[in-house]
C-alpha cells in the first residue's frame, strides 16, 4: 500500500472583465484540498464572447460545473489508483471516455437552458438545430484534478496550462503544436469536440515530485504578453515570490496584475493556481487511501476582481523526470 505525507494545496484565483467588455466571459472555480479522500479540482473556462456566440457567458459557467462534477467522481476514482490494474483503467477512462462524458454532459445542459429560454420569434420562424443551438454557448475549457497519487488535466479550445515541477522545470504540457490562428480556437460546441480535448497524465509515484505550482489561465493573460517568453516569465516570478513572500501576500496583488494583463491583451482574464506548501509546519500527518480527511473542503471565492500583468523572476531547474504522458 502506498502511503504519502499529504500536504494540502492552496489556491489563489481570480477573473477580471475585458476592457471595454459588456460582460465577463470567463469563468472558474477550485474546490478541495488535494488529499487522497478530497482532491483538488479546478477548472476555467472563456466564453466565445461574439454576437455568434451570444449566451457564451453561460456555456462557460456549464461547463466548469460539469467538469467538476465528472471531476468529482474521477478523483475518487483515483483514491485506489495504486491497486493493480487501476491506474491503466483509469488512464484509459481519462482519454477516452472523460471528454465524451464531459461534452455530452455540457451539450444536455446548455440544450436544456435553450428550452427553459426559448427567444421569442415569429411562429412561421425555423427551429434551429440542437448544433446552432449549441454555437450560442460556444466555450473553452482547461480542468485539472490533483490527488496525492495523481495529477490530471484537460484542455480545448485556447488558454494555458503551466506547471513549475518539483525541480523548478517549467512546462506547459497542453500547448498546442500550432497556435490558433487570430482569434479562431477549438470550442465545447464543435461537432465532435471530444476528438479536440487534449490531456495531460502524470502519475506521481513519490510526494516530493509533486508540482510545485499548476497555473490555470485564459488566454487574456498570455496575449498581454507580447511574446511566450513574457508569460513564461509571468509564471516563472509567479513561483518564485510564493515561495518568498507566501500566498497572503501574492493573494492581494493578484487583482492589480490581472487588471494590468487585460489593459494589454483587452480581453476578460481569469487565473486559478494551485501552490504546494513547502513549509514543513504545514505538512498533515501521513494517510493512507483508506483515510478520510481531517477538515473538510474549502471553495476559493469566485469572481474577485483581477487583472495582471508583471510578475518576473528567475527560471531555474533542470529537466523534470517524472513519468508523464499527454495526450490528444
Amino acid at each position: 500500500m502506498v502511503t504519502l505525507g499529504v500536504r494540502r494545496w492552496e489556491t489563489l484565483a481570480g477573473s477580471v472583465q475585458g476592457v471595454g467588455k459588456r460582460r465577463n466571459q470567463d469563468w472558474f472555480d477550485c474546490r478541495g484540498t488535494g488529499t487522497g479522500a478530497d482532491p483538488l479540482l479546478m477548472a476555467v473556462a472563456d466564453g466565445h464572447g461574439s454576437a455568434v456566440h451570444a449566451r457564451s457567458a453561460l456555456g462557460a459557467r456549464f461547463a466548469v460545473d460539469r467538469f467538476l462534477a465528472l471531476a468529482t467522481d474521477f478523483g475518487q476514482a483515483a483514491h485506489d489508483c495504486h491497486e493493480p490494474g487501476r491506474l491503466a483503467r483509469l488512464m484509459t477512462y481519462a482519454r477516452d471516455d472523460f471528454p465524451r462524458a464531459l461534452i455530452h454532459a455540457w451539450r444536455q445542459e446548455a440544450l436544456g437552458h435553450w428550452d427553459r429560454n426559448r427567444p421569442v420569434v415569429e411562429e412561421a420562424s425555423r427551429e434551429p438545430g440542437p448544433e446552432e443551438k449549441l454555437v450560442l454557448y460556444g466555450t473553452t475549457l482547461i480542468g485539472a484534478v490533483l490527488s496525492p497519487w495523481l495529477f490530471v488535466a484537460w484542455q480545448i479550445g485556447d488558454g494555458d496550462l503551466a506547471v513549475i515541477e518539483h525541480d523548478g522545470t517549467l512546462l506547459r504540457p497542453l500547448a498546442p503544436a500550432e497556435e490558433d490562428l487570430g482569434d479562431e480556437t477549438e470550442s465545447l460546441c464543435g461537432r465532435e469536440a471530444w476528438r479536440s480535448m487534449r490531456m495531460h497524465w502524470a502519475p506521481l509515484f513519490e510526494e516530493a515530485r509533486a508540482p510545485r505550482l499548476v497555473v490555470l489561465s485564459t488566454d487574456g493573460l498570455s496575449k498581454s504578453f507580447a511574446s511566450g517568453d513574457g508569460y513564461t516569465e509571468f509564471v516563472l516570478g509567479l513561483s518564485g515570490r510564493l515561495t518568498e513572500e507566501g500566498s497572503a501576500g501574492i493573494r492581494a496583488s493578484l487583482p492589480d496584475w490581472l487588471s494590468q494583463a487585460s489593459r494589454y491583451s483587452g480581453d476578460d482574464t481569469t487565473l486559478t493556481a494551485a501552490v504546494r506548501p513547502t513549509d514543513p509546519q504545514q505538512e498533515t500527518p501521513q494517510e493512507t487511501p483508506d483515510e478520510t480527511p481531517e477538515e473538510t473542503p474549502e471553495e476559493t471565492p469566485r469572481g474577485a476582481a483581477t487583472d495582471a500583468r508583471a510578475v518576473h523572476g528567475p527560471a531555474e531547474g533542470t529537466d523534470a523526470d517524472m513519468e508523464r504522458n499527454t495526450e490528444t
